[in-house]
């Protein structure tokens, strides 16, 4: 391996873990929010879809601004604005003010997004050099950071740490991190340095054209389903624990760091169960286990049931992210757009889809709540067979995965 792809992945490794540390600093202490500034699950959710609103306006223009600036450039411009936010949300907690609050999770979801979709890009780009499948234990990197965020999170709500300050301890490493790190990726290839032939023209560089493609568009349903269960996960695996079990701060920390631990497992394994079985069998196992973890979470009458569920949902959520992202970057000259539209609908389902259960958990309660992501993972495995395996493209019509052998 050339010493600069080399670098490269090192780099990507720990941008991703760097990203999945600063997420869970603040998903894991979800709770100790609620209690200082009084609000329920539905007014808790309120807040996460501020953050989530941030992330929407954010994900199709991340496409641009990567084609534009660079894949190290838009992640410094997250790291920064995602540690801007991470300061506001300290300052909004310690005057017990929801409006500051909002504003912070507002810009925290701008500056994840773009992030993410560079971090992503970036990936793509490394595991197609590398010549085998890695993007799984870059994700399992993000997974890593958050189960340290987690169990720090545990740790410092035992201690009776304020979540400011956990915060401002946030914000200062992501932004040194996030401005550093990126000198170490790949050399940029920017929108103005683009071949000029019809398949690399302005508007498919940018991720606009890709929006018509089915595959794409399929793949992206694929992730919707595996990015909500995941992101349900971070975001209410905690309170659902504290408010169905019965359970202390500490311990719903703790069983979010239950589920995190098993998908950082898998992913940091599932490469090569993917070279091996491929895609579409792996994705489809995956999407099941998921589903029945959820099940039992939901259902468990007591902690240790409940975290056996968190496990099978843990190891279940894990490869569907970065399977999606290595199947939409199939075609290098394409990855760009594609990586991009995709991540664009996975991590609107990500950050979207969780205040809307906190929303239904106002009615039925939040663990009750979480069985309405199994919807959504029914339907990725059904449409599972679009992320199969396919060459670099040439002018032939796109085929529907159907046409193709397993």
């Amino acid at each position: 391996m050339k010493p600069a792809v080399r670098a490269a992945m090192i780099a990507t490794y720990a941008i991703f873990g760097l990203n999945g540390l600063v997420f869970a600093s603040w998903a894991a202490r979800i709770p100790a929010a609620s209690d200082t500034l009084g609000l329920g699950a539905g007014q808790i959710g309120t807040l996460l879809l501020v953050g989530a609103v941030g992330s929407m306006l954010s994900l199709p223009l991340a496409g641009v601004i990567s084609a534009r600036f660079g894949t190290g450039n838009t992640v410094r411009i997250g790291g920064t604005a995602a540690a801007v936010a991470a300061t506001s949300v300290a300052v909004g907690l310690a005057i017990v003010s929801v409006p500051v609050v909002a504003v912070g999770l507002f810009l925290f979801g701008c500056g994840i997004a773009l992030w993410d979709v560079g971090q992503n890009i970036e990936g793509a780009d490394v595991e197609r050099l590398v010549g085998r499948t890695i993007m799984p234990r870059f994700h399992a990197a993000f997974s890593g950071g958050a189960f340290v965020g987690a169990l720090v999170g545990a740790g410092l709500s035992a201690m009776d740490v304020s979540l400011s300050a956990h915060l401002v301890a946030v914000a200062v490493l992501s932004l040194a991190v996030s401005l550093w790190t990126p000198r170490h990726f790949l050399p940029e290839t920017t929108a103005d340095d683009a071949p000029t032939a019809p398949e690399h023209d302005g508007t498919r560089q940018r991720g606009l054209g890709a929006w018509g493609e089915a595959r794409t568009l399929l793949i992206g349903l694929v992730v919707l389903g595996a990015a909500l269960t995941e992101g349900a996960a971070n975001d209410w695996v905690a309170k659902a624990s504290v408010d169905g079990l019965g359970t202390t701060e500490s311990t719903g920390a703790v069983m979010f760091a239950v589920f995190v631990a098993a998908m950082t497992t898998v992913r940091f394994l599932g490469g090569p169960l993917i070279d091996r079985f491929g895609r579409v069998r792996v994705l489809q196992a995956s999407l099941g286990s998921s589903l029945v973890g959820l099940v039992i979470f939901v259902a468990a009458p007591n902690v240790p049931l409940a975290g056996v569920g968190a496990i099978l949902w843990g190891a279940g959520a894990a490869l569907g992210f970065p399977m999606g992202m290595s199947a939409a970057a199939d075609d290098p000259t394409r990855a760009a757009a594609r990586v991009s539209v995709v991540a664009t609908i996975g991590y609107t389902a990500f950050l979207a889809g969780p205040p809307l259960i906190g929303f239904l958990g106002d009615v039925v309660g939040i663990r009750n709540a979480l069985l309405a992501v199994g919807v959504a993972v029914l339907a990725s495995f059904l449409v599972a067979p679009a992320a199969r395996e396919r060459p670099v493209e040439s002018d032939e019509p796109l085929r529907t995965a159907s046409d193709r052998s397993p």
